[in-house]
């Protein structure tokens, strides 16, 4: 995922770092190579925290707690795509550990509260990444590193000047432990860093301030201008000893006197000088808070009040392995078990807590708010992706979490401007994407039964969906169009046909909440708006086609191309192929406009069959190519169980089987696109068991190919789904045989309801498809609607 554009464009071993720090140490030392430790070799349902650290998959492997506010990780760039969560396996040196991360997101931000554990001569600029271009002494307080470990809540690298470097975490404070050599050293904290880019609001932090407090606590504060334009974010550091002294450096590096307690201005960093660094390790513990530096005080107050990092290490793996433990499989190959258990670990990193211990939180409207006890707030939302299976799996595996995002979500409705969010970060709306998709969210939480007073968010959808005086963002642009012609025109807004498409998904969840909230009026104009997709499908070509307000379709059309001319895009990171798709609310209304069954399987057929190219300029996000289904982003992701509705779920078993084994891997590069905060793992996860939610609202559940001879999942009130694939085979993808609690299904959903209960689901796999399973009307999923 990134913001459309408006032209074209490991189980862990711990090991014994003993030796390690006279081969480093030294300005002799030889070049150090990067060496990762995963957890592939382990295997049995233990997660590997540098799958998705390589490749697209923008993931981080440092620490943090489930849903936790603080993520403290090694960063090793901030200046490339590549590194949106600062870290990208492969890279030669590291730049230090920060505090906040995003997980693989397809743009940057975060990395707040540098923290580099130096020797030497001091160096307050990081100097280019690549050490072969490092010149003499004056290169950077870059440094190499080996020996990486890591595991939930606990990471470990041992760095080139003989320091071994650990981090864990609590729900708001991070945890570092540095073990230097025998004499001095010293930590810089940097504030100036965070993600670069060419940003049009330069400078990219604009107010910052550090302060040491006779207390001994390092406490600071920037904001930033970034992605999340004018984000702030405090902390507050505490060290296991007390530093010799602290020194200041302002902008441009300009050293603050010498009894200075305290510093402001823009780019700002601090120097803690350890006499005897190498006598006993150096412990720091950092609270953050997104409100204000008292709240960064109570927050490490409350959650670390001690310098046991062991302790909190501990606290850290048992709460990781009550999550983890929520879905447990056996069978499928040791690899596949990795790939699983990784997949869970990332589908709980976020959305990221963001009210800090006392209730107070910053709403979307930029102002502080308290909650009331038992609430919380959460950032990170990365909407556009994570409606789809991520909050999906939520409702399942989650329940009580997930009513708490929804109260979430619904406030932030309330409080935003713009209405319901669609990529809130820290207190801003990044507006990033296209459409209002927590509504889904909303509506499908609804449909589950999911507590939440939902008609409460209902003033803030309408603002968004029916009143066009509403301000807007890049996300809802053409409305007015939309309304009054049926679609947005491709020669008056970019990216036109995919807005026709994602809006009328966003109407049709919207019209479930407006009825619930007795607008019924607007929920019949709604139902009818959710209609709208058909005005951008010609049937003459059978794709989803620009138009143009004159109502003629642009022409010539290739399905392959992203646009119809040079000016802009005409869909968001997918072509006409994968647009085409893009209807999760009425496939049936789909398969008609296509001519019928027969015709809709066959250009499902052609969809994975046809050449894998894309045109000059098609967005990165556009991966994992097969034919041109592109399984490495979103509007993909419920294609391969469109068959079920054709009456071919044949098909579905076949193709799910097949993106299951060759889209997913146990190596650093294993994600094939961006994770987009979960959502990439969340559909290997649904998968796996054996089912996906291609229209979440409706609360149905459609059968895929199951990857594990069985598998155990809680849903909570002591309820546990089993599933098991008996004959299970990696040449058995298919099945004609299918029980419920003991009873034959012949259909090929389950609904939500159904499922929560708790219960056994078994699939009988063959190596044959059977045709006939789930062929008659009465057994495709249409019929739970």
């Amino acid at each position: 995922m990134n913001c459309p554009a408006k032209l074209p464009v490991a189980r862990r071993s711990l090991l014994r770092a003993t030796c390690h720090m006279a081969l480093l140490a030294g300005s002799s030392a030889p070049a150090l190579a990067a060496t990762r430790r995963g957890g592939t070799s382990a295997g049995g349902n233990q997660p590997d925290l540098f799958i998705g650290t390589g490749g697209d998959g923008h993931t981080f492997p440092g620490a943090s707690l489930p849903f936790g506010m603080v993520q403290v990780s090694p960063d090793t760039d901030t200046a490339r795509w590549d590194t949106c969560s600062g870290y990208h396996h492969g890279d030669p040196s590291l730049l230090g550990f920060s505090h906040t991360h995003l997980s693989g997101t397809g743009i940057g931000d975060m990395l707040d509260v540098l923290v580099v554990p130096a020797r030497g001569p001091l160096r307050l600029d990081p100097g280019p990444l690549d050490p072969k271009t490092w010149q003499g002494p004056d290169h950077g307080y870059r440094l190499r590193y080996a020996r990486e470990e890591a595991r939930p809540g606990f990471y470990r690298v041992a760095l080139e000047n003989g320091v071994t470097s650990e981090l864990t975490a609590t729900l708001r404070t991070g945890i570092q432990r540095h073990s230097y050599p025998a004499g001095e050293g010293h930590l810089l904290i940097d504030l100036s860093h965070l993600v670069l880019d060419s940003s049009d609001f330069p400078p990219l932090i604009d107010a910052a301030a550090l302060e040491w407090l006779p207390d001994g606590t390092l406490v600071g504060t920037r904001r930033v201008w970034r992605w999340a334009k004018g984000r702030r974010i405090h902390f507050a550091m505490q060290f296991s000893r007390a530093p010799a002294r602290i020194e200041f450096f302002g902008d441009d590096n300009a050293p603050a006197p010498h009894d200075a307690r305290a510093i402001s201005g823009k780019r700002l960093k601090a120097v803690a000088w350890f006499p005897d660094a190498g006598a006993a390790p150096i412990v720091i513990r950092t609270g953050i808070s997104a409100v204000d530096i008292a709240g960064a005080r109570a927050n490490l107050a409350a959650e670390a009040p001690h310098f046991d990092f062991d302790a909190y290490a501990r606290a850290a793996e048992t709460a990781w392995a009550g999550e983890l433990a929520r879905i447990t499989v056996s069978g499928g190959t040791p690899a596949q078990q990795t790939i699983m258990a990784t997949a869970q670990y990332h589908a709980a990193l976020g959305p990221t807590l963001l009210s800090d211990v006392d209730g107070r939180t910053i709403g979307l409207d930029r102002q502080v708010h308290t909650l009331t006890r038992g609430e919380a707030a959460y950032s990170a939302y990365s909407l556009w992706d994570t409606y789809r299976a991520f909050h999906p799996l939520q409702t399942l595996i989650r329940p009580a979490h997930a009513a708490t995002m929804m109260a979430d979500l619904i406030r932030q409705t309330q409080q935003s401007p713009y209405g319901p969010p669609v990529w809130p970060l820290q207190g801003v709306e990044t507006g990033c994407m296209i459409g209002w998709h927590a509504v889904p969210v909303l509506a499908e939480g609804m449909a589950k039964g999911i507590p939440a007073d939902y008609a409460a968010a209902w003033p803030g959808i309408r603002r968004r969906a029916l009143d066009f005086t509403t301000p807007t963002q890049d996300n809802s642009l053409g409305i007015p169009f939309y309304d009054q012609l049926g679609y947005v025109p491709a020669d008056l807004v970019f990216e036109s046909v995919s807005r026709t498409l994602e809006y009328s998904y966003d109407d049709y969840a919207a019209a479930r909440i407006a009825r619930a909230a007795g607008a019924v009026q607007d929920a019949a104009h709604l139902e009818q708006r959710s209609g709208n997709w058909r005005n951008v499908f010609d049937a003459s070509v059978g794709f989803a086609r620009p138009r143009l307000a004159d109502g003629t379709w642009t022409s010539p059309y290739d399905p392959v191309q992203l646009g119809h001319s040079s000016k802009w895009r005409d869909y968001t990171e997918s072509n006409g192929w994968q647009a085409t798709f893009l209807n999760q609310h009425d496939v049936p209304g789909l398969i008609a406009a296509m001519g019928g069954d027969a015709a809709f399987e066959a250009k499902l057929d052609a969809l994975f069959a046809a050449p894998s190219t894309l045109p000059k300029g098609a967005p990165p996000d556009i991966s994992g190519m097969l034919g041109q289904y592109a399984h490495g982003n979103e509007p993909s992701h419920h294609v391969a169980y469109l068959y079920a509705w054709c009456g071919a779920h044949w098909k579905t078993q076949r193709m799910v089987r097949r993106l299951l084994t060759t889209m997913y891997t146990d190596k650093p590069d294993g994600i094939i696109g961006n994770d987009d905060c979960g959502q990439m793992s969340a559909w290997f996860i649904l998968s796996a068991l054996g089912f996906y939610p291609v229209d979440p609202v409706s609360a149905v559940y459609v059968l895929g190919s199951p990857l594990f001879d069985s598998a155990r999942v809680q849903v909570g009130k002591g309820r546990e789904l089993v599933i098991e694939a008996r004959g299970q085979g990696p040449d058995r993808p298919y099945y004609g045989k299918v029980e419920w609690n003991g009873q034959p299904l012949t259909r090929a959903w389950l609904r939500h309801d159904e499922l929560i209960a708790g219960g056994r689901l078994v699939f009988h796999m063959q190596a044959e498809p059977d045709r006939g399973f789930a062929r008659a009307a009465a057994d495709r999923p249409q019929a739970a609607s």
